[in-house]
């Protein structure tokens, strides 16, 4: 589908009953706080601190009461690899307009192959075929840059993904290339080709001159284009958790896939009981620094309240231990507060 058949799709009558369901959330302080978010706030601002000098924001929305806590929340971020929830649910978006069939097969040509992680660039050419709905798995909880290219292009590509965030009040976070763009751009190769699948991707970034990736990296962390606010990314998680983007059931296809997705990074700092649904990516450690590390999570607690939360961190010179332990901390001073609050 182009992108002009998708926006004319979200032009149809059905629109305005859509859009009425956008409603704006309560403001904080409308019902009763589930945390203090001028505590929470300071107590994430001095972990920011510690982060420097890379960049933390993060944001905090109880998605009952829509109570946050932020730091740089409106500052931008690069997105790294969490657009493919945005494309995830615009996917599902399209299968329940009936613009699309979750059976539909696709045929993946060496033009469509992008950069990895890609287990469908790895099986090709043995295997040339794929639905719609395994690619949507592997785009989604895979982090599979061909699955996610292929099925953007399918749904009018990334202005149309971009228009249809906007359409439904999710603003400032921008899908402007495909990955198979993007990932030479920001390490400053040449463009990909096919048969620098898996391992031989990393050794052609490696084989590009140090000066020219570090300036690919540099101009990467200034472009406002491929980017999101913290806020814009609990802003995306409200409209999921509130079905104003696909139907409940798209809805819980969507917190399903994030199920799978979300390893085992967070884990330690979740109470017990409490469910994870998240999307982690980070571009590789290079030069000195890694680029953009980022976390989209949506965690339900036993006693059924859920949050969204965005951890977005940029030029980190912390090695993937270091932030590992860093977005442990984050998420484990958000939920301890939380679970505080609810007692």
């Amino acid at each position: 589908m182009h992108r002009r058949a998708l926006l004319a799709a979200l032009a149809m009558p059905a629109l305005p009953a859509a859009l009425s369901a956008c409603r704006e959330p309560p403001l904080a302080g409308q019902e009763d706080p589930t945390f203090d978010h001028e505590t929470m706030s300071l107590k994430l601002t001095a972990i920011a601190e510690r982060a420097r000098p890379g960049d933390l924001g993060v944001a905090v929305q109880d998605l009952t009461t829509a109570q946050r806590a932020t730091v740089a929340g409106d500052h931008l971020f690069p997105l790294a690899g969490i657009w493919t929830a945005a494309l995830g649910a615009a996917v599902l978006a399209e299968v329940e307009a009936k613009a699309l069939s979750l059976r539909e097969t696709i045929t993946i040509e060496d033009v469509d192959l992008s950069p990895p992680p890609s287990g469908v660039a790895d099986a090709w050419p043995s295997r040339r075929r794929w639905t719609v709905e395994e690619l949507l798995k592997h785009a989604v909880a895979g982090g599979d840059n061909t699955a996610a290219d292929v099925l953007m292009k399918r749904i009018g590509g990334p202005g149309a993904v971009t228009a249809w965030l906007d359409l439904k009040k999710v603003e400032n976070l921008r899908v402007d290339r495909y990955a198979r763009q993007l990932l030479p751009e920001q390490t400053g190769a040449a463009s990909f080709r096919a048969e620098w699948r898996g391992q031989a991707w990393r050794k052609a970034v490696l084989a590009t001159p140090e000066a020219t990736r570090r300036k690919a990296w540099r101009d990467y962390l200034a472009d406002p284009h491929d980017s999101t606010t913290p806020l814009a990314a609990v802003r995306f998680l409200e409209a999921l958790n509130q079905a104003e983007l696909t139907s409940q059931d798209g809805r819980r296809r969507m917190l399903r896939m994030m199920e799978a997705a979300a390893g085992e990074r967070l884990r330690p700092a979740l109470p017990a009981g409490a469910r994870l649904a998240a999307i982690t990516s980070a571009t590789p450690w290079d030069l000195g620094q890694t680029a953009a590390d980022n976390v989209l999570a949506m965690v339900r607690l036993k006693d059924g309240r859920r949050f969204a939360l965005a951890i977005l961190l940029k030029a980190s010179p912390l090695e993937e231990a270091d932030r590992d332990a860093l977005m442990l901390e984050v998420t484990r001073t958000v939920l301890q507060a939380a679970e505080k609050a609810g007692r």
